[in-house]
């Protein structure tokens, strides 16, 4: 009889797991089934392009059915209401799945609620965080060309994912200056890191002089150690700081896990997210496994204003890996190996890009981290892109090594 794994989430993790899994057993001897309330895979890194009028979502999505399909897995479009570990049941709004073992990889929930006027539902401020989201990011955008004033871009105490964040700030600087408007919008960037470049892990080599000279020299003010406290129409309010003015505020949440997560007896902290071992196993479940964004993970280090530990794409896909590698190993009577995680990722500037490589991501570390800046980093972003999701539309994955 084969062993009933069930996948929750259809982003990077839920795909790298499914397809691991498949590339090592034959589904005579594991039945895959993925479930996600999003029926489409969306290229996470890609949305601050879609935010400045450079992609539509369409082009960086496809529809999961069909590569998972070709690799004789089951996709069921569904959304996950509850997890029972005790009995080894996932409730969904359609069905209950059993399974012999689940890997959790549902992503985050943004907790905007952090930030007062932090939008959509709520108050003028933007997220990037997710599809519908970042339409409206884009809306308000095109409206800025339009009506041109000061903007605020940063993160809000307690975010991991601040890289889309220095990003935009690039992104809109190279915008305005192509279309000869820079001069009309003031642009202030705000963080909680305690400099330039911490990015959740410490820093990575040089990238905090990197980063204050490019900010410098493209006049985009910045702030660090800042709470953002609220937003408002015209400005955004910091703590200490008091407010600065925006008519477009862009500001990275905090994330929790979702609620289908949280709301499980047992499984989560109360953040939400799963305790994991150095197998993305959970501590007491058995067959229980956590990937990505829903693993709870220590800050790097302490700061002044909280900074969670990132967890990146290219993170996300080796944590799948070593966890779809200990279930072919248990079916097999064994264990499998942990790793140590490592970061490659490219940071795109508007005009150039700037690569980055860490190992292992939390400090100290083994090698001294790689920082470079140059336009052949943002050629090597666009084709990324482009390999990957062709790659995954046709039911491959790319080596994880590749980095993002």
């Amino acid at each position: 009889m084969a062993v009933r794994v069930l996948i929750l989430g259809g982003s990077f993790g839920g795909l790298t797991a499914a397809r691991e899994l498949r590339r090592r057993l034959g589904p005579e001897r594991v039945e895959i089934t993925l479930i996600a309330r999003d029926p489409r895979f969306t290229f996470i890194p890609s949305l601050p392009w879609v935010a400045l009028g450079s992609r539509t979502l369409d082009q960086i999505s496809f529809d999961l059915a069909r590569p998972l399909l070709a690799e004789q897995s089951t996709f069921a479009h569904e959304t996950v209401l509850g997890i029972d570990g005790d009995r080894k049941v996932v409730s969904t709004d359609r069905a209950e799945h059993a399974y012999d073992f689940l890997v959790v990889a549902t992503g985050h929930r943004s907790a905007n609620e952090a930030v007062p006027g932090l939008g959509p539902g709520d108050g003028p401020g933007h997220s990037p965080m997710s599809p519908p989201e970042t339409e409206e990011l884009a809306a308000a955008v095109r409206g800025l060309l339009e009506n041109p004033g000061p903007v605020v871009v940063g993160a809000a105490p307690g975010a991991s994912c601040i890289g889309p964040a220095y990003e935009l700030a690039f992104g809109l600087d190279h915008l305005l200056r192509r279309r000869r408007l820079r001069h009309l919008v003031p642009i202030t960037f705000v963080t909680p890191e305690p400099f330039l470049g911490h990015l959740g892990m410490g820093g990575a080599g040089k990238i905090r002089q990197l980063l204050e000279g490019a900010l410098e020299e493209r006049d985009i003010a910045y702030r660090t150690s800042s709470a953002i406290t609220r937003i408002s129409a015209a400005a955004v309010e910091v703590e200490g700081v008091g407010p600065i003015p925006s008519v477009v505020s862009i500001v990275i949440p905090p994330l929790g896990g979702v609620a289908a997560v949280a709301s499980s007896p047992g499984l989560a902290n109360p953040k939400g997210f799963v305790a994991v071992d150095s197998l993305y196993r959970h501590p007491r479940l058995d067959g229980v496994y956590a990937v990505g964004v829903a693993v709870a993970m220590a800050p790097a280090d302490e700061t002044t204003v909280p900074v969670n530990f990132p967890k990146t794409g290219h993170m996300t896909e080796q944590m799948a890996v070593i966890a779809a590698r200990d279930i072919v190993a248990r079916v097999g009577g064994r264990d499998g190996k942990p790793a140590e995680l490592s970061s490659h990722c490219v940071m795109d500037m508007g005009d150039r890009g700037v690569y980055m490589a860490v190992d292992p991501v939390r400090p100290p570390r083994n090698r001294i981290p790689a920082v470079s800046e140059g336009r052949r980093w943002r050629l090597v972003k666009l084709g990324f892109e482009r390999a990957y999701l062709w790659s995954a539309r046709h039911g491959h994955r790319l080596p994880t090594a590749l980095g993002w």
